[in-house]
Order: C-alpha cells, then sequence, then structure tokens
C-alpha cells in the first residue's frame, strides 16, 4: 500500500514524539509499505524570523509571505527541518532521501490568488511522481518539505497541508495520514468528531467551529478524498504507534474524513 504522511512542525518539536513518528513510519516500510513522508516547520520558520526580527502574519491559517520570508523558508524547511526528518528515520535503520517540492519538478506551483495578497504563497497546479516511485523502488523514504518552484521560476511556500494532499493524490496513495499535535477535530460541542463527513465542513466553518490552522487542513482532505485518496485521517501525534495498523484495524484516535 501507499501512505503520505504530514508532520506538522510543533509535532517535530519534541524529540519524544519525532522518535515515535520515525519508529511508525520505519515498521510501515518493513511491513511492505511505500511511505512519502511531507513536513512543514511553521513553528520553526516562526521562531527564525523572530530572530530576523520579522513579525509573523496569518490570514485563514496561511503564512503572508514576502520574498524574505519564502528566502527564510526555504532556509529552515527545505534545510534544517528536512535533514532533521532524515536523521530521525535514519536512527531506525530507514534510509530516506530530503527533498524540496521544486527538486526534480515533483511539485509545481503558481502563485494563490487571494485578497489580501499573500506574497509568494502557492498553490500546487502539477506533479511528477517519478522520482518518488524511483525513491521508493530503493525501498526508501521521500521526505519533501513544502516548497515547489512555480513555472516563472519562482520558489513558494506551499500549505504543508495542501502539498500533502497533493501529493497523495499524484501517487494514488491508498492512505494520507496528518500527524497532528492536536487529538483530532472537535466538534461545536468541544468533543473529538472521530467521523466527520466533507459535507459536514462548509457548515462547520461558516459557524466558527472549525478556524485557524484547521481550515486549511480540512479543505485539504476534502481534496485528496475528492481526487480518489482512499482514507484520510487526523491522527494525533502520540498515537503514531498504531499507523501500521491503520487500514486493518479500528482506530479509535483522532478524526476519520469521509466523502460522505
Amino acid at each position: 500500500m501507499k501512505y503520505v504522511v504530514k508532520l506538522g512542525g510543533a509535532t517535530l518539536e519534541s524529540p519524544e514524539l519525532l522518535h515515535q513518528c520515525a519508529q511508525a513510519i520505519s515498521e510501515l516500510v518493513k511491513d511492505g509499505n511505500s511511505v512519502a513522508v511531507v513536513h512543514g516547520g511553521g513553528v520553526q520558520l516562526t521562531r527564525t524570523l523572530k530572530q530576523l526580527g520579522k513579525q509573523s502574519e496569518f490570514i485563514a491559517g496561511l503564512r503572508v509571505t514576502d520574498a524574505e520570508t519564502r528566502d527564510a523558508a526555504l532556509m529552515v524547511l527545505g534545510g534544517r527541518v528536512n535533514k532533521f526528518l532524515v536523521a530521525a528515520l535514519g536512527a531506525h535503520g530507514q534510509s530516506a532521501v530530503g527533498l524540496s517540492g521544486g527538486d526534480g519538478l515533483i511539485f509545481r506551483a503558481r502563485k494563490k490568488r487571494t485578497a489580501p495578497d499573500l506574497g509568494f504563497v502557492g498553490e500546487i497546479v502539477a506533479s511528477d511522481p517519478r522520482w518518488l516511485e524511483a525513491i521508493w523502488q530503493m525501498k526508501a523514504v521521500p521526505v519533501i518539505s513544502s516548497m515547489a518552484l512555480g513555472f516563472d521560476g519562482e520558489y513558494y511556500n506551499v500549505n504543508a497541508d495542501e502539498m500533502a494532499a497533493a501529493c497523495a493524490a499524484a501517487c494514488k496513495a491508498d492512505a494520507l495520514v496528518f500527524l497532528t499535535d492536536v487529538p483530532g477535530v472537535r466538534g461545536a460541542d468541544g468533543e473529538i468528531m472521530r467521523w466527520l463527513s466533507v459535507d459536514q465542513i462548509a457548515g462547520l466553518t461558516r459557524d466558527e467551529v472549525i478556524t485557524g490552522g484547521m481550515l486549511p487542513k480540512l479543505g485539504a482532505c476534502r481534496e485528496a478524498l475528492l481526487q480518489g485518496v482512499k482514507r484520510v485521517r487526523i491522527l494525533p501525534a502520540e498515537a503514531a504507534a498504531v499507523l501500521p495498523d491503520l487500514c486493518s484495524t479500528r482506530v479509535v484516535h483522532g478524526t476519520e474524513v469521509l466523502v460522505a
């Protein structure tokens, strides 16, 4: 089976959680699965920008990205965060290849048209999964940072949840899993929703039950399912150990997003 696993920046801040996630991903590969990891690094990028004297601004969960912020994202996401993830997998004996979406032109982006303008924030418009397939042939894990090249030659900062959904759709993944620092999607009553239909997302957004970073995440879940990804789950990183059994047993952690 093919899995795409998205790791967020907050998860990567905890050595213990990173160890658990890397171990679970390694076990997935040992079980004969092909796994791609897509990662963000928002926490690390915000910290670096603060050190550079730049204030971070978000609109609807997306980072406003001027040229200087974009260059910092290339350095942080494509550099330190990416290579730490490769090292974490290597510590479990799992070979991994660190990439950005621009390497091999795996993903191509265009500027995201929004009001107000977000700067160098992109959305994926084309993909070529052949490099991923080549890495999988070597029993390795592609580790992809959420930066992609535009057809104008510029790098764009892509929301990592959206990148993960595009990756899962491009490689026809059996499962897309978002390993997060939250226990799942909370409903209006504050309780974790074990199942969430894509048809419910608009209403929850309108009623402001879903806000902030969960907005692009659920939008990515919806797009992945509509593009043929068979299973999408938002899973707390603390429960990463269930990854190898995700598609064969009943999982009680997190939120399963369904087409209907």
